[in-house]
């Protein structure tokens, strides 16, 4: 069985079921979660620890984030065509993925999904989340896929690897980032900072890509447990950043409200990159 990724050594195809070769010798075997550790360099585990993988996991499967799910579907789906090969650039868990095929599956539409994170905790979870997803641990900056072999590219608040994105898309694929906009989490930041800030406002223009249109989703969440407000803190990039004793107030809070706003940027591949890539 051919896989969806190629070799990270030397970049052939590979292929098998529970170990993956290429015609060189490579070969790499699945966990038995069904993920395939595809990370080129040495040492332990890299991207997000375990705690802060099931901290996510266990928020977003509250639901708190389904409108938002549901607003990314619909966008995947619409920029999607059919048998689209879809890949997810830092899946995390699969959330999201899994929701997108659903949704595809619902509309009776094809599509062939894969994803990668650099979190080898995280793609265990998701590859038992979302079992008929190919899934690779593997960065973003160096992803073993092939030049243009894919028709839609995934980022949700994931590192924006643009190269890597141009070079793994079709001619004319698209390209669908969800980033958080200006008011998200401001009443949660408010409850953490003395002095919180508004997140700034998005540059639209990419190399390499032509901008199609933003897609807002905006809306009110009521967490109803601390753990869920310590678990979304704890999913944010302003968690390394903040003093243990400015998140230690989250512990007064047994229910907060807060905004969720985001937008989704569409972009599609039709530009060569400046460096000509």
């Amino acid at each position: 069985m051919m896989s969806f990724f190629i070799c990270p050594l030397c970049g052939s195809t590979l292929e098998g079921d529970k170990t993956l070769k290429c015609i060189n010798g490579h070969s790499f075997d699945r966990a038995k979660s069904g993920y395939v550790n595809l990370l080129s360099g040495k040492g332990g585990n890299h991207g997000d620890p375990k705690e802060m993988v099931i901290a996510r996991r266990d928020f977003l499967d509250s639901g708190y984030y389904e409108e938002f799910a549901d607003v990314l579907c619909d966008a995947v789906m619409k920029y999607s065509p059919d048998n689209a090969r879809i890949l997810d650039c830092g899946c995390g868990e699969c959330y999201y993925t899994k929701r997108i095929a659903d949704a595809f599956n619902n509309e009776s539409r094809h599509a062939l999904f894969a994803g990668i994170d650099v979190s080898k905790d995280a793609v265990n979870y998701g590859a038992k989340r979302f079992r008929e997803c190919e899934l690779a641990a593997a960065s973003v900056y160096a992803m073993p896929v092939a030049d243009q072999s894919v028709d839609t590219v995934i980022s949700v608040f994931a590192p924006a690897a643009l190269e890597e994105f141009h070079r793994v898309l079709k001619p004319g694929g698209y390209l669908l980032m969800a980033i958080g906009s200006r008011n998200h989490l401001w009443s949660l930041k408010k409850a953490v900072y003395d002095t919180p800030y508004k997140n700034e406002p998005s540059e639209y223009t990419l190399d390499g890509f032509k901008f199609i249109k933003s897609i807002p989703c905006s809306y009110n969440i009521t967490l109803k447990s601390n753990k869920d407000i310590l678990d979304l803190f704890s999913m944010t990039p302003y968690y390394h950043k903040t003093s243990k004793s400015d998140i230690a107030k989250l512990n007064s809070f047994d229910t907060l409200e807060t905004e969720v706003d985001f937008e989704i940027l569409v972009y599609s591949k039709n530009e060569k990159l400046r460096n000509g890539n």
